[in-house]
């Protein structure tokens, strides 16, 4: 085997390792679906992710994959228009090609910056989903800090929207008087779940009935990031979540 062989294969490995025994909430480990052989990537823009009979966008679609997805790569097409397609095996029984810009890998050169370029065109759970894949995928990238940044505001900007649909939601459907108590209510309402399962944990503010990020990718920033530029920032998100808790 050669050098070369042995470090793309302990790439794939540590690849996989880290997608499967993440944090907890990690959404690519509880859904993940280990395809076998090959080089594991992983499904990171879902607008892309059509899996296709031949290497052609056109060509007849054989299903349509979701963002976290892994596939495992097993060769390369370059069609007549300059796009690069990967030969993917999704199980043992569904294979085809996918456009290579639909997946990332820890081992791809680059595929860090790319990803960071997406999430910052996403709306706000799009954003929290893709960071959470960069997350779960670039544990040691230089760009981890600006992820970490990025994923916090764009729960606690969640938390803001999750705050009025859920207030709309329980003044149309009056609570129950000796039912449950009402903040049990807000910390169960529907519209989380989809959050939650990208790991992002929000608190309640019983007296202002709002939702708030918890700041856990702010700390993480600023314990293991104290030197970076975002440290200033999450620092200051921190604070105001203090002061705002205090009143």
């Amino acid at each position: 085997m050669s050098p070369k062989t042995l470090n793309q294969l302990i790439a794939t490995a540590s690849f996989l390792f880290l997608l499967l025994s993440g944090s907890t909430g990690n959404s690519l480990a509880q859904k993940a679906r280990v395809p076998p052989g090959g080089h594991l990537a992983v499904v990171a823009d879902e607008r892309l992710a059509a899996l296709r009979s031949v290497p052609e966008p056109s060509a007849r679609l054989l299903r349509r994959l979701s963002r976290g997805r892994l596939v495992s790569i097993r060769g390369t097409s370059r069609n007549r228009d300059g796009l690069v397609f990967y030969h993917v095996v999704v199980t043992r029984r569904t294979s085809g090609w996918l456009q290579s810009e639909a997946v990332i890998a820890s081992w791809h050169a680059g595929d860090d910056s790319r990803l960071l370029r997406l999430i910052g065109g996403a709306d706000e759970f799009d954003r929290v989903a893709r960071s959470r894949v960069f997350l779960d995928a670039f544990p040691r990238s230089s760009l981890r800090p600006q992820v970490l940044l990025m994923y916090g505001d764009a729960a606690e900007e969640a938390a803001a929207k999750l705050s009025r649909e859920a207030e709309r939601r329980f003044e149309r459907r009056e609570l129950p008087a000796n039912g449950a108590p009402e903040f049990s209510y807000y910390l169960n309402y529907s519209g989380l779940d989809r959050y939650n399962r990208q790991g992002v944990i929000f608190t309640f503010d019983r007296s202002a009935k709002k939702f708030h990020y918890d700041g856990a990718a702010w700390r993480e920033i600023v314990h293991r990031y104290p030197s970076s530029p975002e440290a200033a920032a999450a620092r200051k998100r921190l604070e105001t979540q203090s002061t705002d808790r205090s009143r």
